[in-house]
């Protein structure tokens, strides 16, 4: 009989400048409750026997369809004035992974990395090619009008006719790293992880961040935990951040608490990264570090009453 194993889910809504006097008492809630209500929905999944696999892209769709996260329907604008998203998801059991980079009017890339995960020969694929491939697969598509948000719309108007591009999706130019992502230990001990974004305002030259790429921003593997990243891409994809925590459990024995601490907040922060993550190792424990002013998130072990929290705590 197959030993049963305890469930735990993490997530994030993504990291960075976020402090109580940025955001209204209305915003506060309104964040909290959609953390909330995505956390419920993949908690519930393992809670009655859904894989990690399943469970984290169940919990990345319910972020993704949140206007008020970086990620599907609320992505920025790029210096088109479109919208390219990203998106990632890798299996811990058997190291499978699918990824996506800059599509456009999928309405979850996270679903269409899932199909490349189980459908495709291939770990990453970009743009049409992507879209092809999730048309093939009977992934759903949204008009242009369904991703506009005002907020994202307004932050575009004021950077459009400059070389500015925003590693935010707030309102002033404070930094706020738009991407959402999930980490679960499942009841047969398997990992899994997936993350999505929608990039920087006003991104240029078909810029791709970590999100996608496996080892730096999304990366699961049974021996050792689940990650999904959230920050400055650049720094997170030269760090290999992901992965880099994985090799320190696997090869220096380190906790996951002691790994993702000193890569979040000794390495990135030497280097000028700034961001956090979401983890959750083989026996599942969690760990959220994160080395800015904030980072939305919320985490749920099997037992353990949910925790739901935006500021540095």
């Amino acid at each position: 009989m197959e030993k049963k194993h305890q469930f735990a889910l993490a997530l994030h809504g993504g990291a960075g400048t976020i402090t109580r006097a940025s955001l209204t008492p209305e915003m506060d809630l309104a964040y909290r409750q959609a953390l909330h209500q995505a956390l419920n929905i993949g908690y519930q999944m393992l809670q009655k026997g859904s894989s990690a696999l399943a469970a984290v892209e169940a919990t990345v769709v319910a972020l993704e369809d949140c206007p008020l996260f970086n990620a599907g329907r609320g992505s920025v604008f790029n210096k088109q004035g479109r919208h390219e998203m990203d998106a990632a998801i890798m299996c811990g059991k058997t190291l499978g992974a699918g990824a996506v980079t800059g599509v456009r009017n999928v309405r979850n890339p996270i679903q269409l990395a899932h199909q490349i995960l189980h459908h495709s020969d291939h770990v990453f694929l970009c743009q049409a090619g992507a879209e092809e491939f999730a048309r093939n697969h009977g992934l759903a598509f949204e008009p242009d009008d369904y991703f506009f948000t005002q907020q994202r719309y307004e932050q575009w108007q004021a950077l459009r006719d400059s070389d500015i591009y925003m590693l935010d999706h707030s309102q002033a130019r404070e930094k706020k790293y738009g991407t959402v992502g999930a980490v679960a230990l499942d009841v047969h001990g398997n990992l899994a992880a997936a993350t999505s974004t929608g990039g920087m305002t006003n991104k240029n030259f078909n810029r791709i961040g970590d999100t996608p790429i496996i080892g730096a921003g999304t990366y699961a593997n049974n021996r050792t935990c689940a990650i999904s990243c959230t920050g400055h891409g650049e720094y997170f994809m030269r760090n290999v951040v992901a992965y880099d925590i994985s090799c320190l459990m696997e090869y220096k024995g380190m906790t996951l608490a002691e790994a993702s601490e000193l890569v979040v907040q000794q390495k990135l922060k030497s280097q000028g990264g700034e961001g956090g993550l979401v983890a959750v190792d083989a026996t599942g424990a969690v760990a959220l570090p994160f080395n800015s002013e904030g980072m939305y998130r919320a985490s749920r072990a099997e037992g353990q009453e949910a925790v739901v929290a935006i500021y540095q705590e």
